[in-house]
């Protein structure tokens, strides 16, 4: 094949796997879909961080982390150490009897299981041996190559012998301290990133005995009294992804082009299918800098087409025309929903009612924005007009 196919196959490939991004923004914005489901699904894509350039690749991982984002961890850990997207990622096609590669080992060990500090060097070689000839076919299908597995005897956490992939997996499984580190990565994901170790304590020993039924654990924690409490609301930071889709679920836009979805994930910081390394993306206060805050606040003027903006995306995201910018983005807002629930009643409730949809927590008094609408005689203009400047506010960021 010449070099210029190769070259418009890569093209090709990046604009299905593009597509999939947008696809997958859609669904997390769409009623039709769970919530907590997609919401699951963005979790994992973070914890199994992994660059994919090829739109089945990307697909089939993406098919396996919905598969089992809310079902058993063990059977999703083995599905994804066979994964074609992560065995590529992390170079397990390099990984033969005679030259070991170690990355997926270390990986599996300090990011998707253990946590650091919980290993030795020995066992990260020891259960890169374990993983050798495991591969991936053109077709992107997991592909065990016997003749490049080490067959020979493994020492690993305690245990002896012939030792698989599948073995390690079941081992550190078995270890729990991957159910403490994966309910604590979950617990500040969607509870606070503030560490109570005592409910974490309880729950990880609640998800151990499950047998990492993640389902049963997401009900454990949505069930217990100090999920609602006061500290836990409204105080963890949205991340682009999770404004974006909040943007476009609640205001039904639409955009016009496409592209706009890359543009604005490249300068917020968070790109799916594309994490800025193997850890995936810190989160937290990293969202939240001067490159993205005035951009976070306009977003909803920005998808509604109503403001024009100049703005350079994070650093480590820079497109290769540095500087570049993006002047103006096409979108409509959709207000018929929100006219419905909101039209019949007076400005007061409306203001309430709707700070309670769109909104975590109770407005800053600084933000007067009551007395800007209370008495504007158009309705329908004010409902309008009070939800675009409700997400806004710095309290539509948290969530």
């Amino acid at each position: 094949m010449s070099s210029k196919k190769r070259k418009e196959l890569r093209r090709k490939g990046r604009v299905l796997v593009f597509q999939q991004n947008t696809d997958w923004i859609k669904r997390m914005a769409s009623t039709a879909h769970s919530p907590l489901l997609e919401k699951m699904s963005l979790f994992w894509h973070d914890h199994f961080a992994c660059t994919i350039k090829k739109p089945i690749l990307a697909h089939q991982q993406l098919s396996t982390i919905r598969k089992y984002a809310l079902g058993n961890f063990r059977a999703f850990l083995q599905a994804m150490a066979k994964d074609a997207a992560m065995i590529r990622f992390l170079n397990n096609q390099q990984n033969k009897k005679n030259s070991p590669n170690e990355n997926f080992a270390r990986e599996l060990l300090e990011l998707f299981t253990l946590g650091r500090g919980h290993y030795t060097e020995q066992d990260i070689k020891e259960a890169a041996r374990a993983f050798t000839g495991w591969s991936s076919g053109g077709n992107g299908m997991f592909r065990f190559r016997k003749k490049y597995h080490d067959f020979g005897e493994k020492k690993f956490m305690g245990h002896t012998g012939n030792l698989n992939g599948e073995d390690i997996v079941n081992i550190l499984l078995d270890n729990k301290q991957t159910a403490l580190y994966i309910t604590s990565k979950i617990y500040r994901y969607f509870v606070n990133d503030k560490a109570n170790h005592e409910h974490i304590q309880l729950l990880a020993d609640h998800f151990y005995a499950s047998d990492y039924n993640i389902e049963s654990l997401m009900k454990e924690i949505f069930n217990s009294d100090w999920f609602y409490e006061k500290e836990n609301i409204g105080i963890k930071i949205k991340s682009p992804v999770e404004l974006i889709a909040g943007v476009l679920k609640q205001l039904q836009v639409k955009l016009d082009d496409q592209k706009s979805f890359k543009f604005i994930q490249k300068a917020l910081g968070q790109r799916l299918f594309d994490p800025p390394n193997v850890a995936g993306w810190p989160g937290g206060k990293f969202w939240i800098d001067n490159s993205t805050l005035m951009l976070r606040l306009n977003l909803v003027n920005i998808l509604y087409g109503k403001t024009e903006v100049n703005f350079k995306v994070k650093e480590e995201l820079e497109s290769q025309r540095k500087g570049q910018a993006f002047k103006r983005i096409n979108g409509h807002i959709d207000f018929d929903d929100l006219l419905d629930t909101f039209n019949k009643k007076d400005q007061k409730a409306v203001f309430e009612d709707m700070r309670a949809f769109l909104l975590q927590t109770k407005i800053s008094p600084q933000h007067d924005v009551l007395k800007k609408f209370i008495f504007n005689n158009n309705q329908k203009d004010f409902v309008k007009s009070l939800a675009l400047r409700l997400m806004t506010l710095p309290e539509y960021q948290m969530c």
